[in-house]
């Protein structure tokens, strides 16, 4: 029991102290997380949209797609860009294996597939909602997309979030294109792992702290938004 009390005190002194180490982690996690999601919000919320809006030939079966790919399970998403950046890979000679942006292409494959999915439902909805009108003022389809992007952003910023929270948790993936390389490729998640294996309860809780109070900001701020976007309907 005192180990565990030493611990957590011993976490508790590298967050108030700004420990270098523990820094250093939170911030390339937070960097290869904001890109790798704001890379997929630019790609997967014109996408969903257009997935709810436009017809075209194989539009169910990609909105089929989109929709399983959420569950992808994030290893086979490591394993993907592994191959794909690998020196016998079509993009070996780019040399990109076991760097920061291998853990950004990989979870941004993992974030896209849940944005669009979240972006294809309120596009659909408010569609619904307003396409009389839109088709009244000869806004077709394809024209509406803006609009109702627009209309739906705080319900959107929701999706974005739900796409941010699943790419700072993500283990398996970062583990297998990063390689978890101390002060190149080490972000919290595999850094916890290592650390906790290693014995070094410390400075596993301290990010594990960082990382329960991310995720309670980041419910948080989908919760406000979400009673935002409701209060604006009414």
């Amino acid at each position: 029991m005192d180990d565990f009390a030493g611990a957590f005190s011993a976490a508790f002194r590298l967050i108030a102290t700004l420990d270098p180490g523990l820094a250093e982690i939170v911030g390339l996690s937070l960097r290869v997380s904001l890109v790798a999601v704001g890379l997929a919000a630019l790609v997967g919320l014109p996408l969903g949209a257009a997935l709810a809006l436009l017809r075209f030939p194989g539009r169910r079966a990609l909105t089929v797609a989109m929709n399983a790919l959420m569950g992808m399970p994030p290893v086979v998403v490591g394993l993907i860009v592994y191959l794909l950046l690998s020196r016998a890979g079509p993009l070996g000679v780019l040399g990109l294996l076991f760097t920061p942006t291998a853990m950004i292409a990989a979870q941004f494959l993992l974030v896209v597939p849940i944005v669009a999915a979240l972006a294809r439902q309120v596009a659909e909805d408010l569609w619904a909602e307003y396409e009389e009108q839109l088709r009244s003022l000869g806004c077709a389809p394809g024209r509406a997309i803006p609009t109702l992007l627009w209309d739906g952003r705080f319900s959107l910023i929701t999706a974005v979030l739900a796409g941010f929270g699943r790419a700072s948790a993500e283990v398996g993936a970062v583990m297998i294109v990063g390689g978890n390389i101390d002060h190149v490729t080490r972000v919290m998640t595999t850094a916890i792992a290592l650390e906790t294996a290693r014995g070094d309860l410390a400075l596993a809780l301290g990010l594990g702290v960082i990382l329960m109070v991310l995720s309670l900001v980041i419910n948080g701020a989908a919760f406000v938004l979400g009673e935002t976007a409701r209060a604006g309907a009414r």
